[in-house]
Protein backbone atom coordinates (compact mmCIF):
# COMPACT_ATOMS: atom_id res chain seq x y z
CA UNK A 1 0.00 0.00 0.00
CA UNK A 2 1.27 3.44 -0.74
CA UNK A 3 2.18 6.19 1.92
CA UNK A 4 -1.26 7.86 0.90
CA UNK A 5 -3.67 5.58 0.60
CA UNK A 6 -2.44 4.43 3.93
CA UNK A 7 -3.45 7.54 5.32
CA UNK A 8 -6.81 7.07 3.94
CA UNK A 9 -7.24 3.98 5.49
CA UNK A 10 -6.04 4.91 8.71
CA UNK A 11 -8.05 8.00 9.03
CA UNK A 12 -11.09 6.07 8.29
CA UNK A 13 -10.18 2.72 10.85
CA UNK A 14 -10.60 5.84 13.59
CA UNK A 15 -13.25 7.42 11.66
CA UNK A 16 -11.30 10.51 11.53
CA UNK A 17 -13.06 10.14 8.01
CA UNK A 18 -15.88 11.18 8.36
CA UNK A 19 -16.25 12.63 12.07
CA UNK A 20 -13.71 15.59 10.96
CA UNK A 21 -12.81 15.43 6.93
CA UNK A 22 -14.85 14.21 4.65
CA UNK A 23 -15.32 11.04 2.75
CA UNK A 24 -13.83 12.15 -0.54
CA UNK A 25 -10.60 13.70 1.20
CA UNK A 26 -7.81 12.51 -1.22
CA UNK A 27 -4.43 13.57 0.64
CA UNK A 28 -1.44 14.89 -1.33
CA UNK A 29 0.73 16.02 0.79
CA UNK A 30 2.81 13.52 3.64
CA UNK A 31 3.42 15.80 6.64
CA UNK A 32 4.37 15.04 10.35
CA UNK A 33 4.12 16.31 13.81
CA UNK A 34 7.40 16.29 16.36
CA UNK A 35 7.00 16.98 19.98
CA UNK A 36 10.62 18.47 21.09
CA UNK A 37 11.03 15.22 23.42
CA UNK A 38 11.51 13.40 19.90
CA UNK A 39 8.45 12.01 19.59
CA UNK A 40 6.51 11.84 16.23
CA UNK A 41 2.86 11.32 15.44
CA UNK A 42 2.30 8.59 13.45
CA UNK A 43 -1.42 7.89 12.00
CA UNK A 44 -2.81 7.39 15.39
CA UNK A 45 0.07 6.61 17.73
CA UNK A 46 -0.75 7.07 21.40
CA UNK A 47 0.72 9.74 23.21
CA UNK A 48 0.57 11.01 27.60
CA UNK A 49 -0.66 14.60 28.30
CA UNK A 50 2.71 15.19 29.81
CA UNK A 51 4.62 14.13 26.19
CA UNK A 52 2.42 16.85 24.64
CA UNK A 53 3.20 19.75 26.75
CA UNK A 54 5.20 21.74 24.44
CA UNK A 55 4.66 22.87 20.81
CA UNK A 56 5.26 20.90 18.12
CA UNK A 57 7.32 21.01 15.06
CA UNK A 58 5.84 20.47 11.59
CA UNK A 59 8.17 18.68 9.24
CA UNK A 60 7.29 17.74 5.43
CA UNK A 61 8.42 14.42 4.31
CA UNK A 62 11.19 14.24 1.55
CA UNK A 63 10.38 13.06 -2.26
CA UNK A 64 6.53 13.84 -1.47
CA UNK A 65 6.44 17.25 -2.78
CA UNK A 66 3.68 17.53 -5.52
CA UNK A 67 5.36 18.40 -9.18
CA UNK A 68 2.96 21.39 -9.12
CA UNK A 69 4.97 22.98 -6.50
CA UNK A 70 8.12 22.24 -7.10
CA UNK A 71 7.51 23.99 -10.23
CA UNK A 72 6.23 26.64 -8.37
CA UNK A 73 8.88 26.97 -6.07
CA UNK A 74 11.69 26.96 -8.97
CA UNK A 75 9.77 29.98 -10.50
CA UNK A 76 10.22 31.56 -7.21
CA UNK A 77 6.60 31.55 -6.53
CA UNK A 78 5.82 29.43 -2.80
CA UNK A 79 3.49 27.30 -2.15
CA UNK A 80 2.27 28.14 1.65
CA UNK A 81 0.25 25.83 4.20
CA UNK A 82 -2.17 26.70 7.58
CA UNK A 83 -1.58 24.01 10.13
CA UNK A 84 -4.76 23.15 12.32
CA UNK A 85 -5.01 20.96 15.47
CA UNK A 86 -8.46 20.16 16.32
CA UNK A 87 -10.30 17.62 19.04
CA UNK A 88 -12.95 16.24 17.94
CA UNK A 89 -13.69 14.09 20.66
CA UNK A 90 -14.75 17.56 23.22
CA UNK A 91 -15.42 16.62 25.95
CA UNK A 92 -15.84 12.95 24.49
CA UNK A 93 -16.31 11.01 21.77
CA UNK A 94 -19.40 9.35 22.65
CA UNK A 95 -21.07 13.11 23.35
CA UNK A 96 -18.68 15.90 21.03
CA UNK A 97 -20.89 18.78 22.29
CA UNK A 98 -17.68 21.28 21.36
CA UNK A 99 -16.85 19.08 18.16
CA UNK A 100 -14.22 19.97 17.33
CA UNK A 101 -12.11 22.08 19.79
CA UNK A 102 -9.44 24.45 18.02
CA UNK A 103 -5.97 23.56 19.69
CA UNK A 104 -3.42 25.05 17.40
CA UNK A 105 -4.40 27.20 13.87
CA UNK A 106 -1.13 28.07 12.27
CA UNK A 107 -0.90 29.78 8.29
CA UNK A 108 2.30 30.90 6.59
CA UNK A 109 3.76 27.35 6.53
CA UNK A 110 6.58 26.85 4.09
CA UNK A 111 8.75 24.01 3.05
CA UNK A 112 12.29 24.37 3.35
CA UNK A 113 14.43 24.32 -0.10
CA UNK A 114 15.29 20.71 -0.74
CA UNK A 115 12.53 19.00 0.64
CA UNK A 116 11.66 18.05 -3.38
CA UNK A 117 15.18 16.18 -2.97
CA UNK A 118 16.95 15.47 0.23
CA UNK A 119 17.61 17.97 2.87
CA UNK A 120 18.99 17.65 6.51
CA UNK A 121 15.94 20.02 7.94
CA UNK A 122 12.56 19.19 7.20
CA UNK A 123 10.92 21.57 9.60
CA UNK A 124 8.46 23.65 8.07
CA UNK A 125 9.60 27.49 7.99
CA UNK A 126 7.20 29.56 9.89
CA UNK A 127 6.59 32.58 8.60
CA UNK A 128 4.18 34.01 10.84
CA UNK A 129 2.86 33.86 14.59
CA UNK A 130 0.38 31.37 15.24
CA UNK A 131 -3.05 32.77 14.93
CA UNK A 132 -4.53 30.73 17.24
CA UNK A 133 -1.85 29.81 20.07
CA UNK A 134 -1.06 26.32 20.86
CA UNK A 135 -2.97 25.07 23.33
CA UNK A 136 -1.57 20.84 24.62
CA UNK A 137 -3.94 18.56 25.46
CA UNK A 138 -5.73 18.41 28.26
CA UNK A 139 -8.71 15.50 28.13
CA UNK A 140 -11.00 15.74 31.33
CA UNK A 141 -10.46 12.99 33.32
CA UNK A 142 -12.52 9.89 32.74
CA UNK A 143 -13.23 11.18 29.05
CA UNK A 144 -11.59 8.38 27.53
CA UNK A 145 -9.16 8.38 24.22
CA UNK A 146 -9.07 11.60 22.25
CA UNK A 147 -8.14 11.65 17.89
CA UNK A 148 -6.08 14.72 18.15
CA UNK A 149 -6.24 15.83 14.56
CA UNK A 150 -3.60 17.36 12.57
CA UNK A 151 -5.05 19.11 9.26
CA UNK A 152 -2.45 20.80 6.56
CA UNK A 153 -4.14 23.09 4.11
CA UNK A 154 -2.53 24.39 1.29
CA UNK A 155 -3.31 28.48 0.62
CA UNK A 156 -4.61 30.32 -1.42
CA UNK A 157 -1.94 31.82 -3.81
CA UNK A 158 -1.78 35.88 -3.40
CA UNK A 159 0.89 38.76 -3.57
CA UNK A 160 1.12 39.89 0.31
CA UNK A 161 0.06 35.66 1.53
CA UNK A 162 -2.75 34.37 3.17
CA UNK A 163 -4.30 35.48 6.56
CA UNK A 164 -7.15 34.99 8.54
CA UNK A 165 -8.47 38.47 9.30
CA UNK A 166 -7.88 40.88 12.34
CA UNK A 167 -11.43 40.17 14.21
CA UNK A 168 -11.92 36.47 13.19
CA UNK A 169 -13.00 33.88 15.56
CA UNK A 170 -9.75 31.98 15.23
CA UNK A 171 -8.22 34.31 16.84
CA UNK A 172 -9.85 33.31 20.23
CA UNK A 173 -7.45 32.10 22.93
CA UNK A 174 -10.06 31.81 25.89
CA UNK A 175 -11.29 28.47 26.03
CA UNK A 176 -14.61 29.14 25.05
CA UNK A 177 -13.64 30.91 21.95
CA UNK A 178 -12.13 27.32 20.58
CA UNK A 179 -14.57 24.99 20.69
CA UNK A 180 -16.89 24.33 18.31
CA UNK A 181 -15.02 24.74 15.65
CA UNK A 182 -15.66 23.34 12.13
CA UNK A 183 -11.87 23.37 10.06
CA UNK A 184 -13.78 22.17 6.76
CA UNK A 185 -15.92 25.30 7.23
CA UNK A 186 -13.09 27.74 7.90
CA UNK A 187 -11.43 25.99 4.90
CA UNK A 188 -14.14 26.88 2.63
CA UNK A 189 -14.52 30.35 3.60
CA UNK A 190 -11.23 31.01 2.57
CA UNK A 191 -10.35 29.24 -0.45
CA UNK A 192 -8.02 26.80 1.09
CA UNK A 193 -7.40 22.94 0.22
CA UNK A 194 -7.07 20.02 2.77
CA UNK A 195 -3.82 18.29 1.06
CA UNK A 196 -3.04 16.50 4.58
CA UNK A 197 -4.07 14.61 7.57
CA UNK A 198 -2.47 13.22 11.06
CA UNK A 199 -3.41 12.49 14.34
CA UNK A 200 -2.43 10.65 17.59
CA UNK A 201 -4.70 9.58 20.59
CA UNK A 202 -4.42 10.71 24.01
CA UNK A 203 -6.17 8.63 26.76
CA UNK A 204 -7.58 10.67 29.87
CA UNK A 205 -6.64 9.65 33.39
CA UNK A 206 -9.24 7.93 35.06
CA UNK A 207 -8.89 9.35 38.32
CA UNK A 208 -11.12 12.86 38.85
Amino acid sequence: MDPLSSVITALKTDHIIPDVVPENFNPTLLFSIVYPGGREVLLGNEFTVEETTDEPSIDFTPLNMPTEQAASEDAGDEVSYTLAMVDPDAPTRAEPTYRSFRHWLITGLKSPRGTASKTSDLSALQSKAATTPYRPPGPRPKSGIHRYTFLLFQEPRSVDGFSVPEGSPEYGAALEERRSWDAVKFADKYGLKLVGANFMLIRAVEET
